[in-house]
């Protein structure tokens, strides 16, 4: 993520919480923050980003329409004009990697954008040698749940009345087991299944 790309990210941000984060949330993130790591996904190709086709069947009916950014040069890199339909953040606080934030566009979300920035940030903590990975979710939202579960996280605890808005829980997820060779197969495994489901 980029200074440019602040006003995109925004745009989804109001969309995807209730209580936004304030832009200078991520101008702090990617000016002042040497422990933060804040990634964005473009389309490849100009088109809406509400387009009618799933994200698997347009991988299916050509090259990959998407970049992640800091991802790999898996992904061929578009031109910056091209809009972001994803974004998400991580900190590092010692040796644990704290997912703060994954969001996708609206007409994106269940497409496998979500999925493919875990993935990254939870390279990424590898990366910068985290023992652990960690995060908060509502309660209520089953979906990201179960995603978070698929990558082994598992529930350690509450903080009551977390969430502003409606004064909602959060469930704390962790992956304490992040640097064992059981883990490690584990996510290799997830990482090649989800390149060959979305055809990449």
């Amino acid at each position: 993520m980029t200074l440019e790309d602040i006003s995109d990210v925004m745009a989804i941000e109001k969309t995807a919480f209730p209580i936004p984060w304030p832009e200078q949330a991520y101008r702090h993130e990617i000016l002042d923050n040497p422990n933060g790591y804040f990634i964005v996904v473009r389309l490849r190709h100009a088109e809406s980003v509400n387009a009618p086709r799933n994200l698997l069947q347009r991988l299916a009916g050509g090259s990959a329409p998407l970049h992640i950014r800091g991802l790999s040069d898996r992904l061929p890199t578009p031109a910056p004009q091209q809009p972001i339909i994803g974004f998400a953040g991580l900190w590092m606080f010692v040796d644990e990697g704290h997912i703060s934030t994954i969001a996708s566009q609206t007409g994106w979300r269940g497409q496998g954008v979500g999925e493919l920035l875990l993935m990254t940030l939870l390279r990424e903590a590898q990366r910068r040698n985290a023992i652990m990975a960690t995060l908060e979710v509502r309660v209520s939202n089953a979906v990201a749940q179960n995603l978070y579960r698929k990558y082994g996280f598992t529930e350690v605890g509450r903080r009551k009345r977390y969430y502003q808005d409606n004064g909602e829980d959060a469930l704390i997820m962790t992956v304490e087991n992040f640097t064992t060779p059981d883990y490690h197969t584990t996510l290799d495994a997830l990482e090649a299944a989800l390149w060959q489901r979305l055809g990449i």
